[in-house]
């Protein structure tokens, strides 16, 4: 008996056929588990179901019935012996990869070394920390939160994606897009209805996950997504405008801002204005700081001063938030404390750590009472668009830097989703990966997840010490630091390659433009989105019809019509008139039509209907009608509905021979 040890690799079964020479196999399923004394075998793979040409299946031991519900043979063969699958087993084999799949933290730990990993997630996460401080303040103020509220929305996330986190760089928290979702759906009506946004965000994401949902995240396209970002940009730098500009300014929509704006152009304050526009100037200035090159562009060649001078300006300029606000913030305690103050300061922070409780199921607002269902019915589809939208910036951030690895996007929904839900529980809005903060952690060389610890302990002992002095913070501070990073939101630099490779995608992408801007955020996603779809079923429903008249070496003449894609039920009717057309026409009713079905991988019921109708056409006006290189699968669908002829030719040869046969059969009928 052959010692059986814990090598399993697949056992397959399947029709050999030949094709120019090639062997190939086809029908292919999987029979069952081998155990083998080696890891590979011909004919038996553990990470593919591959074979070569070489390889015969019929010489292969075929599957016995399990016994005593265990991987155990039920009979001995000489050689290798092979089991039936067990789908349980095979569970019960990869609960680890699943385990280690599911917890990425898993992976990565049992190898963590100070040096290697250590000091470079140190250094990524204070930076990042002392990015997010004043970005969180910022971004409380886009969505109409008290300052504290960005702040609650830093830290945990940053723990919870330590653990469930499958890519390095997002740096989770608030960002630009979340914050003006969450103001464009609360409807100023306070922190609970944000709070609760956030949590809802995380169940919905979480089912999202557990479904494998992530593909409905392909229906948002580059174009509707470049669209929306500009819009949502433009929307946000210009409801900072009134702190900017230090003028008292209520609209709901972008046009009704603009109107307020030149309604109260005299009451721009001086002293907001000069430090807002100073702000600005300065953060731009420092941004583009860190492209100054310093020796050679090798940092190799470099000698130890310039790399020195190299890392100080590097670190300037990617601190460059939190030094404007830190100095603004200076200036506006010197300037109270001497009781003249030229520009407004931030409204109260509340100090401490927030406390940990399940978010809001009721709220009071005025003198009415929301429960749950009603304060969700005011969010509307903020519950699911701002989802979506969060798991589409977080996606979007990993795959960005993920040097051409796949990421799990399925994991990113089950992360970001865990991150939300336990977020809510400590007064969080809704969180997503921050592009800024993502590439301000790659450039410092972040090396695993755990970098976001440090970065969650810096906001901590932010709130837990610091809040006192963040009401010093100029507003006009803020909002610069809003506009000079969502300025560079705006992509302009694709219309141009949209005009070069696909003009009409130029449609969704202008539509989700100006409906987001115009209109609402999520109503110019949404209204991008069916243009799409509209785009896609036009294109499903009116493929491409090749036509083209054909001299064989025998001197008869034939029509091939060539479909592009495959045969549903948008489409039929248009290629069925198609085909009709070109027989009558260029196939003057008497030659015959080949219709090469190469590019037909599948078809439905309908187009077999629409089919056999073609067939009926053919037949009556005795014109030959003949199908090449047609799929088996699709072979079948057609005969299905059973067509009065279905001429259908595997080869060339047999197509040549076919053809000639309607050309003599013609000639003799002319002849009479």
């Amino acid at each position: 008996m052959n010692k059986i040890n814990n090598h399993l690799s697949y056992k397959m079964e399947g029709d050999k056929s030949t094709d120019n020479g090639d062997d190939y196999y086809k029908n292919v399923k999987l029979v069952g588990f081998v155990k083998t004394d080696s890891e590979t075998l011909a004919g038996y793979k553990n990470d593919a179901f591959q074979w070569s040409s070489a390889d015969n299946l019929s010489s292969y031991p075929s599957s016995y019935p399990r016994e005593h519900d265990i991987l155990a043979p039920s009979k001995v063969l000489s050689g290798d012996t092979v089991v039936p699958v067990d789908h349980d087993s095979v569970n019960r084999c990869c609960t680890r990869k699943v385990l280690y799949k599911r917890l990425p933290i898993l992976q990565w730990l049992p190898k963590y070394t100070v040096g290697e990993h250590g000091i470079p997630d140190l250094v990524a996460g204070i930076t990042v920390g002392l990015t997010v401080i004043p970005q969180a303040i910022a971004f409380a103020n886009v969505a109409g939160l008290p300052p504290q509220i960005g702040l609650y929305s830093s830290f945990m996330a940053c723990f919870v994606y330590t653990i469930f986190g499958s890519c390095k760089d997002p740096a989770l928290g608030p960002t630009a897009i979340m914050a003006i979702m969450t103001r464009e759906n609360i409807h100023d009506m306070g922190p609970e209805f944000a709070i609760l946004l956030c949590f809802i965000t995380g169940i919905v994401q979480l089912i999202m996950g557990f479904a494998q949902l992530g593909f409905l995240i392909d229906f948002i396209s580059g174009p509707v997504s470049a669209g929306f970002t500009s819009a949502a940009a433009i929307v946000i730098a210009t409801s900072q405008l009134k702190d900017l500009l230090g003028i008292n300014i209520k609209a709901n929509s972008f046009i009704g801002f603009w109107d307020q704006l030149a309604m109260h152009i005299r009451e721009i304050s001086v002293g907001d204005g000069t430090l807002g526009i100073t702000c600005m100037i300065v953060l731009l200035l420092l941004r583009k700081m860190k492209d100054i090159q310093i020796g050679p562009t090798d940092m190799k060649d470099k000698t130890t001063g310039q790399r020195t001078v190299s890392s100080i300006i590097w670190l300037i300029s990617t601190a460059r938030n939190i030094i404007v606000v830190v100095f603004c913030a200076a200036l506006g305690y010197m300037y109270k404390e001497h009781g003249n103050l030229p520009f407004k300061l931030s409204s109260h922070v509340e100090s401490g750590l927030p406390s940990f409780r399940p978010p809001p199921f009721e709220s009071r607002v005025g003198n009415e009472t929301y429960n749950f269902v009603e304060m969700a019915s005011k969010l509307g589809s903020g519950i699911l668009v701002v989802p979506l939208l969060s798991i589409l910036e977080n996606i979007s951030l990993a795959k960005f830097f993920s040097d051409g690895k796949t990421v799990d996007a399925t994991q990113e929904m089950l992360a970001l989703g865990a991150c939300n839900l336990i977020s809510s529980f400590v007064g969080s809005m809704p969180i997503s990966g921050a592009l800024s903060r993502g590439a301000v952690n790659n450039a410092s060389g972040v090396k695993t997840t755990f970098g976001g610890v440090y970065t969650g302990i810096i906001v901590i002992i932010a709130l837990q010490f610091f809040t006192p002095y963040l009401v010093y913070i100029p507003k006009a501070a803020l909002a610069a630091v809003i506009i000079a990073a969502v300025v560079f939101m705006v992509e302009l630099q694709v219309v141009k390659p949209m005009w070069r490779t696909k003009k009409i995608d130029l449609i969704p992408a202008f539509a989700t433009f100006l409906c987001s801007l115009l209109i609402r955020l999520e109503v110019g996603i949404v209204v991008g989105i069916a243009i799409n779809v509209i785009i896609l079923l036009y294109t499903l429903a009116r493929p491409s019809v090749h036509v083209e008249k054909q001299q064989s070496e025998f001197g008869y003449e034939y029509l091939v019509i060539t479909p592009d894609r495959s045969l549903v039920f948008p489409s039929v009717e248009y290629v069925r008139a198609v085909v009709s057309k070109a027989g009558l026409k260029q196939g003057l009713s008497s030659i015959p039509v080949v219709m090469d079905c190469r590019h037909i991988q599948g078809a439905d019921f309908t187009a077999a209907k629409g089919v056999k109708s073609l067939i009926d056409d053919f037949v009556r006006r005795s014109q030959p009608l003949v199908f090449y290189n047609v799929k088996p699968s699709v072979i079948s669908i057609f005969q299905g509905v059973r067509p009065t002829e279905f001429n259908c030719c595997v080869t060339e040869q047999q197509l040549h021979e076919r053809l000639k046969g309607y050309y003599y059969s013609r000639m003799q009928t002319l002849t009479l």
